[in-house]
């Protein structure tokens, strides 16, 4: 006899990033997150990632692999794929590396335009929300964790939340410069280009990495 499917709640949280060839940007953005979230809750998270017009079959760029182990991820056995609705269905958060990815995105799939956003404005979301002194971001969702309830389903039912309250704050984490929820394409380019792809992409996963920790279940 089968087993039951899980729960909803209780099913990994999908997160998908996206760039163009899906060699450079939106592989280190999948292979550190998954490091990171897994160090947070192992089992909440599936983080995968395509590309727009991705180079099928080709392995991380060697510099971007670099930079994944820099922060202590795995590069190794990664294969570029092609962005499809496909894919797309069932995400439960995209994070793209530009503003023009995002609207590609939608372009294949509308219904996901409340969760998705450039990796850079979602995480300054992030940083909003964990700074408020109310102490109330994600409360209600995970209540019930420390008396005997699901953590598992608690935590993923907080981050299937995540994208509203995030979008709650836009107006509050909007840049100066709309080229800020970018990340550089370094792809045939210097490792300089490769080390402002680095400094832009870094503190965005190190946001969102914060603030699962912040959020996680007792």
């Amino acid at each position: 006899m089968e087993s039951p499917a899980p729960a909803p709640d209780a099913a990994p949280v999908r997160i998908l990033t996206v760039c163009t060839g899906n060699i450079c940007r939106s592989p280190v953005a999948e292979r550190l997150l998954q490091a990171g979230l897994d160090q947070v809750m192992p089992g909440a998270f599936v983080v995968t990632s395509a590309g727009t017009r991705a180079m099928v079959g080709d392995p991380m760029q060697p510099l971007s692999g670099d930079i994944v182990r820099t922060f202590g991820g795995n590069p190794n056995g990664f294969v570029s794929r092609q962005l499809t609705g496909k894919i797309l269905r069932g995400v439960d958060l995209v994070l793209t590396m530009t503003s023009g990815h995002r609207g590609e995105v939608l372009q294949l799939d509308a219904s996901l335009l409340k969760r998705t956003f450039t990796i850079r404005e979602f995480a300054r979301m992030l940083d909003v929300l964990d700074n408020r002194t109310d102490g109330t971001s994600g409360t209600a969702d995970r209540a019930g964790t420390a008396d005997g309830g699901d953590p598992l389903g608690a935590n993923t039912a907080f981050w299937r939340g995540l994208p509203a309250r995030a979008a709650s704050v836009r107006h509050l984490s909007l840049p100066a410069d709309s080229l800020e929820n970018d990340i550089i394409d370094p792809y045939r380019r210097g490792p300089e280009v490769y080390r402002q792809m680095e400094d832009e992409l870094a503190p965005a996963i190190i946001s969102v990495l914060r603030h699962a920790r912040l959020n996680a279940p007792a």
